[in-house]
């Protein structure tokens, strides 16, 4: 059979550039205000939203690979989750370095045309909710709930509920880790390793740190008592605290890489979220936002209270030297071994 053969491929077209190139209409220009700046407001947060689709596309590719209900060592699965993941970090550096561009607007180049924005805001971006909750910023999580839908429409709720509904990579990210069989009883028969490394985590302390075993028994130790609002349980716990002191070994490399990528993850958000808090308090001091919100200081406890994976980063205070890591049995190693 002949092969069709296919039209060829023109730059300006494939890009649809007309699209894109012609997207921005300022409202000063609707006026007939002279905003020079309100150009460059535009595309940078058209921009931002670009970055916003391209980060939702990983995601939803980390997610897909870890909704299945066994990922094998021997497959590409994992190394392409921290591959992506790790591009998602690297776009957001991009968006942190952004916000150098949008502070070349002045106070005064903003208020030429900020008025006539309300009550548009950058809180309605409904990519960056998404993102959120496809992380694992659950509603109960969130700062402001009362003011959270109430600026949307109803078709930008429901694209927000829906990706609320959806198993998120903390969820599923729970799951993977719960099913690691290293820290299992099979591998330790009659010589439990977390008595072993309590016993060295508490002799690793100082004085003043000793407090810290009533909070490793919480959370690694006692399962009757175990706190019902933590989102990881304990058995993630146990593995995540696991892959970070062993992270050495060969089959525990990949493992690593996600964990850190996930925190690093929240750090770039976290420095997202401060650099535009900075950058609005510079801009229009102590006045609301374009959404009616209180501006900064709504900025601010929200990226006090939204940081998706915590539980994870706590756990780095239950570390301990190398020197003081219990040695693992000749099975495990050769498990955790390229044989």
């Amino acid at each position: 059979m002949e092969k069709k053969q296919r039209q060829p491929v023109y730059y300006s077209e494939y890009l649809q550039l007309d699209k894109i190139l012609n997207a921005q209409a300022p409202e000063s220009g609707k006026e007939g205000i002279r905003a020079d700046d309100e150009m460059l407001f535009i595309i940078i947060h058209q921009a931002y939203e670009l970055w916003f689709k391209q980060i939702l596309h990983e995601l939803n590719l980390v997610r897909d690979i870890f909704r299945q209900t066994s990922i094998p060592n021997n497959s590409p699965d994992i190394y392409n989750c921290v591959h992506r993941i790790q591009r998602v970090c690297k776009i957001l550096e991009i968006t942190v370095m952004q916000m150098t561009v949008m502070e070349t607007m002045t106070p005064l180049d903003f208020l030429d045309f900020r008025d006539l924005l309300r009550p548009a805001s950058g809180f309605q971006s409904i990519q960056f909710k998404m993102i959120e909750a496809t992380l694992g910023l659950g509603f109960d999580q969130r700062f402001g709930q009362n003011y959270y839908l109430s600026q949307l429409n109803q078709k930008d709720i429901d694209r927000v509920k829906e990706a609320e509904s959806q198993e998120s990579i903390l969820v599923l990210i729970n799951k993977w880790l719960e099913r690691m069989p290293f820290v299992k009883d099979s591998y330790w028969p009659g010589n439990n390793f977390w008595q072993q490394y309590r016993e060295a985590y508490a002799d690793s302390l100082q004085e003043g740190e000793k407090q810290n075993v009533q909070s490793f028994d919480t959370l690694l130790m006692d399962k009757t008592n175990y706190p019902a609002t933590r989102r990881f349980s304990m058995e993630a716990n146990r593995s995540a605290l696991f892959i970070m002191l062993y992270r050495d070994y060969p089959l525990l490399h990949l493992p690593y890489e996600l964990i850190s990528s996930l925190l690093e993850i929240d750090e770039l958000l976290s420095m997202w979220r401060h650099r535009h808090i900075h950058m609005v308090q510079r801009t229009i001091g102590k006045r609301v936002g374009t959404g009616g919100s209180t501006g900064s200081d709504y900025l601010r406890a929200a990226a006090d209270s939204h940081i998706i994976f915590k539980e994870i980063s706590e756990l780095t205070s239950f570390l301990v030297s190398r020197s003081h890591v219990p040695h693992l049995p000749e099975t495990l190693i050769q498990d955790l071994s390229y044989n």
